[in-house]
């Protein structure tokens, strides 16, 4: 079903599918399954709803996130409303800059979208959720399966990416997996101070003790090894990180600390002009790579379109790429005040 044929008699379709959910005849088609290349040289599994199940999902998702945002932790960002990835970005490099971090954890959930145990999703929705009609629609969703060259698949685990409650639902998940967790192992074991910046399954933690850095990592593990989730290997890394980690590598005849990626930048140790630490971060190698071979392919396509069409595209190009820079930097201002913010609405 296309949207503009659905749009043909829009009250009259809007009317019969509100029926059929307050009734429970409604029943959510298999989700198509689609594939997008990854950076890796993979592929990443997309699904993509029905229009009817895209519309009830859409209506669920909004009511959860009224219900799920007075209760999210300050430093999660991914997918809530009034956020986006720039001020993920800031908080991390208001929080190294203005905390103790020594050393840096990187981690990375593997798979985590196709992992998703939905007993475990179910349970924690009942938590805080009491009307059975929504974790009934919840659960025929995570049921509905995928349909894939031309089959239809069961599905026992994960949320598919592309469906509209998928985001929400991922980040209630994480909620009572990590942030909570995360929240109160810092205050009752940790002997430094912690900080932690949160987009979806991606996230970032400061420590300022080595000894929490590597008592977190192995607690981290067991904590989501029991809800059925791993760390990704690859890309979860503990490296000596910040202010002080700096000069007392320079002290030891060391290289600079190392790098670390956190949405698409390379955060690094750096140097203001007159010779103050700062965090700096630019474009992660590989995705500059992969976009300057693509715009390379785009100029040669319109090598032969008049100067002026070239010069606008061009153009709008470099203000995409320098725009969110500037963005960032404005948040930057805004936020500083918060930088000393101790509460468990904040990264630190």
């Amino acid at each position: 079903m296309t949207v503009a044929k659905y749009e043909e008699g829009l009250t009259d379709n809007l009317r019969d599918l509100c029926a059929r959910v307050h009734t429970g005849r409604y029943r959510p088609q298999p989700v198509r399954r689609v594939y997008i290349p990854k950076a890796d040289g993979g592929k990443r599994p997309l699904g993509v709803p029905a229009l009817e199940d895209k519309i009830v999902q859409s209506a669920v998702a909004e009511v959860l996130s009224a219900v799920y945002e007075a209760d999210f932790l300050g430093f999660s960002y991914g997918f809530r409303p009034g956020r986006n990835p720039h001020m993920a970005l800031d908080a991390l490099h208001t929080a190294i800059m203005s905390q103790h971090v020594n050393w840096v954890l990187d981690a990375d959930i593997r798979s985590f979208f196709d992992s998703v145990d939905h007993e475990w999703l179910l349970r924690m929705l009942a938590h805080r959720i009491a009307d059975p009609r929504i974790l009934r629609l919840i659960g025929l969703w995570l049921r509905a399966g995928v349909f894939e060259s031309g089959e239809k698949q069961e599905t026992d685990r994960g949320t598919p990416q592309g469906a509209g409650i998928s985001p929400l639902l991922a980040n209630i998940f994480l909620h009572y997996i990590l942030d909570l967790w995360t929240h109160q192992w810092r205050r009752r074991r940790a002997r430094g101070r912690i900080v932690i910046v949160r987009y979806a399954d991606d996230f970032v933690m400061g420590f300022e003790s080595k000894a929490d850095a590597q008592e977190m990592l192995l607690a981290l593990k067991a904590r989501l090894a029991g809800f059925g989730l791993t760390l990704h290997e690859d890309k979860t890394r503990l490296i000596e990180f910040g202010r002080f980690a700096a000069v007392s590598r320079q002290q030891r005849g060391e290289r600079r600390p190392e790098t670390f990626a956190f949405l698409g930048f390379t955060h690094y140790c750096g140097r203001t002009r007159d010779g103050r630490f700062i965090v700096k971060h630019k474009t992660e190698g590989k995705r500059l790579t992969r976009k300057l071979t693509a715009l390379r392919q785009e100029v040669w396509r319109f090598m032969h379109a008049p100067l002026a069409m070239q010069h606008e595209w061009l153009t709008a190009v470099l203000r995409g790429h320098y725009g969110p820079m500037a963005d960032r930097t404005t948040i930057r201002r805004s936020t500083a005040s918060t930088a000393k913010c101790v509460g468990p609405g904040c990264a630190v």
